[in-house]
């Protein structure tokens, strides 16, 4: 039976060895999501960085999180970490275990999130955890779609349990999820590399111990989540008290989700207050409120300590009121599985919420991520699940144009077009910045692009679109103009944004990306950059004429679109 150690021992850290020190903590987790990348089977993993790595003390807070990862998830892993030893209090623990669930409630919001916890030992002792979270290719049921109308739909479920037990591989568990998935030799090998790179990162904590002469990672962790959280508190501090209120529709199937956020400021508390938004729906667009409680955190954060990195410190000023029942607080057995196309919409919620209070601090609102989950068979026979992403452009803000073709609010990349083709056999017929669809302001939204994808398989792909944005755009802030709104094409018609399709062979579909909204009035932007803009094929001689009021003298690419 291992030990637990109950007192915490102090120590003052000078603020250059503190600064060291976190370094090498978040160092550290950057490795541990490199070994992620490296052994992982599934392109989700190794080339969008659909992940999370995290370290934690023995007490189950944060210390560090890996850089290239989804940073919204700060808001998840203590949650997580906490309901898994409930589940299996430290005590019971031993050396070699692993902890393991895909539970949408427990996790990060739904089935296809895998968790995986490490207890780290020295000296007999657990002195800490290391989790890892990624986004597997499949987890069954009809796939991943905004159509599921409950979770029994969507997949597995897996409840907490040991996936190794004293360095012993659950044989029986991982033989009932091969039998249950699509693509299992990538759902398995996903699986074990989670396991692996939190064996990486319990290997690189212990030296890190070893190399300071700690005992106990406690009093560190303390300093660093007492620094982070009187930071954020004072910059809470820095905005005006009061109670700033935002509401937003987001399109779904019959009628629009009502998102309602009341910010209120009081010193350096800052409470959110979602009562007011819609109901929970029967469809896979419902967010738990770990999601919620994720993109709150990552909004808030953003706004007030950007450059400090994460850790429990970034969560605990953060308080929310989440009727639940309600679409970001929804219950057992809601449909989750596109929990983004609500749960992205909490960060602009709460932007223009704090636009109010700081609106030289906050961005305009963002196109979106865009999802096209398809699954088929390549021309050998082999069958292929996977998503392929797609970006819109960035709200500007004061004093910068918005990012073109940018994940948000998420921490991605683009897979490239060979490997991505490689691996379906369906082609990438064009990508390519869409002209004008960046919302006009004295700083210009980014734009969103263009892209068609053509099915070359020789058999019928099936496609689950993931898709926002399509009614309401991304709105432009302090007097900056709207974005362009999205649409999907399939083969010459409109297609519904989170429908199901069947891509035939030869099919085409083609993805018009939203922009961002823009900042500022449109006249007051420079001349300079205006007819940059013309040259670089970003906005048409008509948008320099109705948006800008003026005639351009550059020599204008009108009759290409930008690369």
């Amino acid at each position: 039976m291992p030990m637990t150690r109950t007192i915490m021992p102090t120590h003052n850290f000078d603020p250059v060895s503190l600064s060291i020190m976190w370094d090498r903590l978040v160092s550290i987790t950057n490795e541990i999501v490199e070994a992620l990348v490296h052994t992982s089977f599934s392109t989700i993993v190794r080339e969008n960085y659909d992940l999370a790595c995290m370290l934690f003390d023995a007490d189950g807070r944060i210390l560090a999180q890996g850089t290239f990862c989804q940073p919204v998830f700060i808001g998840t892993g203590p949650h997580t970490v906490r309901k898994m030893l409930e589940q299996f209090p430290a005590e019971t623990l031993e050396p070699g275990d692993v902890l393991f669930t895909n539970d949408a409630w427990i996790g990060t919001g739904h089935l296809w999130d895998v968790n995986v916890l490490r207890p780290v030992f020295y000296q007999k002792v657990i002195v800490g955890y290391t989790l890892s979270i990624s986004h597997l290719p499949d987890i069954g049921g009809r796939g991943l779609s905004a159509e599921n109308v409950d979770i029994y739909e969507e997949g597995l479920q897996i409840p907490i349990c040991k996936l190794f037990s004293k360095g012993r591989c659950n044989d029986e568990l991982v033989g009932l999820i091969r039998q249950n998935v699509r693509v299992s030799e990538q759902v398995i090998g996903d699986l074990m590399a989670n396991v692996t790179c939190t064996k990486v990162g319990e290997k690189l904590l212990l030296e890190f111990m070893q190399e300071y002469q700690l005992t106990d990672l406690r009093p560190l962790a303390q300093t660093i989540v007492n620094h982070t959280e009187q930071a954020m508190r004072t910059q809470i501090g820095e905005i005006p008290d009061g109670v700033y209120n935002n509401e937003i529709q987001v399109e779904a199937f019959d009628t629009p989700v009502t998102l309602k956020s009341s910010v209120r400021i009081s010193g350096d508390r800052l409470q959110i207050d979602y009562t007011g938004s819609s109901e929970q729906l029967r469809y896979g667009i419902n967010v738990p409120l770990c999601y919620t409680r994720a993109m709150s955190c990552y909004a808030v954060k953003c706004l007030t300590i950007p450059g400090i990195p994460n850790n429990e410190g970034s969560v605990q000023p953060v308080e929310l009121i989440v009727p639940p029942h309600c679409i970001l607080n929804a219950q057992p057995p809601a449909a989750t599985g596109a929990r983004l196309l609500v749960g992205h919409f909490v960060v602009p919620l709460l932007f223009g919420a704090f636009s109010k209070a700081v609106p030289d601090r906050v961005q305009a609102d963002p196109g979106m991520l865009n999802v096209i989950h398809m699954t088929g068979q390549r021309k050998d026979q082999r069958d292929f699940s996977t998503m392929f992403f797609s970006s819109g452009g960035l709200g500007a803000m004061n004093g910068l144009d918005g990012q073109s073709a940018t994940v948000a609010p998420a921490n991605m990349k683009t897979m490239p077009a060979e490997i991505w083709e490689s691996m379906t056999n369906l082609t990438l017929v064009e990508r390519r910045f869409r002209r004008d669809s960046g919302g006009a302001g004295e700083f210009r939204g980014g734009l969103g692009q263009t892209l068609t994808l053509r099915n070359d398989t020789g058999r019928p792909v099936y496609v689950a679109l993931l898709g926002s944005r399509t009614e309401f755009p991304a709105r432009g802030f302090s007097g900056g103009r709207d974005a362009a709104l999205r649409r999907f094409i399939i083969d010459g018609e409109v297609a519904h944004p989170k429908g199901r399709y069947v891509l035939h062979p030869g099919a085409r579909i083609t993805v018009e990306d939203s922009g961002g909204g823009g900042f500022g009035d449109p006249h007051a932007r420079s001349h300079d950059k205006i007819q940059s803009d013309i040259a670089a094929g970003f906005i048409s001689e008509t948008a320099v004429r109705e948006v800008y009021s003026l005639s351009s003298s550059a020599e204008s690419p009108a009759e290409s679109e930008p690369g």
